[in-house]
């Protein structure tokens, strides 16, 4: 049959995909995708290729997207000739194709009833759910479908201002105990070799770090988890004494990847396999390049595939791209202003009604975003930092103005401080400006 055939109804459809008929019908009337066909009474019809766009968008969220990034990225794609579903970088491959019992309707509706008890600070009823849940399903099942796909449901709730960082932060923590409790009652590993994990330096989030070393454990590897955060100069330390056979960073966050980058750089150097994973290398690809381990998948199926397969025979690592000897000056100057950058700008600016505390803060996030960059050799990757912001504002109701104003000033600081040696950062910030002033331009 042909994929673009139009053969399926909603109920099917939902069914397939476990998205709620109300969610898909937002979808299509807010992003135009999947495109169904009509009966002559009016009622949508869907092709196995409308289906396959869903599982792929599916898949990006699972990644850490949040719809309209998956969306955007779909378009992006296309915009380059490229079929998202055979894309060599974000394809369906037929293991990731998400089974029945994965995302079925029934899973979704304990995922909703979790979210809902979970939002409002109903830990006695988020447990009764997921205890239900697990007598159901198979552990993984709701580890990866109700609580990671629930989490992110409310970190996107979040963003969209839509949800409070009081209920964030409850539902976080409630997984963070119910994976905790699952960890420690997996039995003793039944394989030879040790896994590591650990975040790296200034990197907070747990979940996903929990859960891939539940999977791991659950087939019977022995993990040693190091938590968040964990500073460069002690992860040796843990490492002399544990001798993993196999070590696995993870980064969420542009500027935590450049600190996986150097640890990565590190520990290949001493000769110890390194693995890594986040939210910024599924978005930012190209960081990839720039990481001197294996990458192992967008997804935490895909990781524990890949770990397991390295766990058995090391392959060669990826050609790692070299460092600009531009960006490697621009690093250090900018390293030595960038304190100096961040006091011109708070006098440059005019704060308005805007706490100076909030300045200072977009300030530092700004620099290490920057610095982080530079590191990675591409003022490119701030492209995604600032589109996070601005829908971040926006969705706060905190003016575009603001942080027009914050760039500017900040550019005006940059200038007034850096020599030629800070070109990469001088050119960034000025055709960010430039794209300011062409879009204030517009609207006059």
């Amino acid at each position: 049959m042909d994929p673009t055939t139009p053969t399926f109804n909603l109920k099917a459809v939902v069914q397939e995909t476990g998205i709620k008929p109300d969610t898909l019908r937002a979808w299509e009337r807010r992003y135009g995708l999947p495109e169904p066909d009509r009966t002559g009474g009016g009622h949508r019809l869907y092709s196995q290729r409308n289906i396959d766009t869903l599982h792929w968008l599916l898949a990006r969220q699972e990644e850490g997207l949040s719809i309209s990034r998956a969306v955007d990225l779909w378009r992006q794609l296309e915009g380059e000739n490229q079929d998202p579903l055979s894309s060599p970088e974000y394809g369906l491959a037929e293991s990731d194709s998400p089974q029945p019992l994965v995302i079925g309707e029934e899973v979704a509706a304990f995922r909703q009833r979790w979210i809902e008890a979970c939002l409002g600070f109903n830990e006695r009823g988020a447990d009764q759910i997921l205890a239900q849940g697990f007598a159901l399903f198979p552990v993984e099942v709701v580890c990866l479908e109700v609580l990671q796909r629930g989490i992110r449901e409310i970190g996107e709730g979040w963003y969209a201002g839509t949800v409070s960082v009081q209920q964030e932060h409850f539902a976080s923590a409630l997984v963070v105990r119910k994976l905790e409790s699952l960890l420690s009652a997996t039995p003793p590993p039944t394989r030879s070799g040790r896994i590591l994990v650990a975040g790296t330096a200034d990197e907070e989030h747990v979940i996903g770090q929990l859960i891939f070393q539940l999977l791991l454990r659950r087939k019977g590897w022995e993990t040693v988890y190091l938590g968040a955060s964990v500073p460069v100069q002690r992860l040796q330390e843990s490492l002399d004494v544990v001798r993993p056979q196999l070590v696995v960073l993870t980064a969420q966050q542009l500027y935590t990847a450049a600190t996986l980058q150097t640890m990565a750089a590190g520990l290949t150097a001493k000769g110890i396999p390194v693995t890594y994973a986040g939210r910024i290398f599924s978005i930012t690809p190209a960081i990839r390049q720039r990481i001197a381990g294996h990458y192992l998948g967008d997804t935490l199926r895909q990781a524990v595939e890949r770990v397991e397969s390295l766990m058995h025979a090391l392959s060669a690592l990826p050609q790692v791209s070299p460092i600009s000897a531009e960006y490697q000056a621009s690093r250090i100057h900018f390293q030595s202003k960038s304190t100096a950058i961040q006091a011109r700008m708070m006098i440059k600016m005019d704060r308005g009604d805007m706490q100076p505390s909030h300045l200072e803060m977009a300030g530092l996030n700004l620099t290490r975003s920057i610095h982080a960059a530079l590191q990675l050799g591409d003022m490119g990757l701030m492209g995604g930092e600032m589109e996070w912001i601005q829908g971040l504002l926006h969705n706060f109701a905190v003016p575009e103005e603001f942080l027009n104003r914050f760039v500017l000033a900040y550019r005006d600081a940059a200038h007034d401080l850096l020599s030629a040696e800070g070109q990469p950062v001088l050119r960034w910030l000025d055709e960010i400006c430039d794209t300011i002033a062409s879009q204030e331009k517009m609207i006059e």
